[in-house]
């Protein structure tokens, strides 16, 4: 397992525009966004998450990494599953939910194209497939 960080101080410094890209693992962003989703309703959360995430992209010089359809569904499987799952510490919930460490865990509802695609990037895109 990855060394887990104060997601408090690393989400108010990642609100605040003050991380630098490097070094902005993914359990980091996991850990931001889960903390995030505890401080705000979902949609307000979503909102400052993803504002902070496309600014952050944007001062690493690669803006087009910012991708919505990503950022809203991960968000809405993390909701969830912190409802759901019982844990008292986020190292927990990460052992609870390893496939959260997973890239190909929007791949259950996304195709590599839909998700890829200039749309995804600018605006929500519902799931063009479901393996359940």
């Amino acid at each position: 397992m990855p060394e887990l960080r104060d997601y408090a101080q690393l989400s108010d410094r990642f609100e605040a525009g003050q991380l630098d890209a490097k070094g902005f693992s993914h359990v980091d962003h996991i850990g931001v966004a889960c903390r995030m989703l505890q401080k705000y309703e979902f949609l307000e959360a979503a909102c400052r998450y993803g504002n902070a995430l496309r600014g952050l992209a944007s001062r690493a010089g690669v803006p087009e990494k910012y991708n919505t359809t990503i950022t809203l569904a991960f968000l809405g499987i993390l909701s969830e599953r912190m409802a759901e799952t019982p844990h008292e510490t986020f190292g927990e919930f990460l052992a609870k939910n390893p496939d959260l460490s997973s890239r190909a865990l929007m791949a259950t509802w996304y195709s590599d194209a839909r998700l890829g695609s200039p749309g995804a990037r600018q605006r929500f895109l519902l799931p063009d497939r479901y393996q359940g």
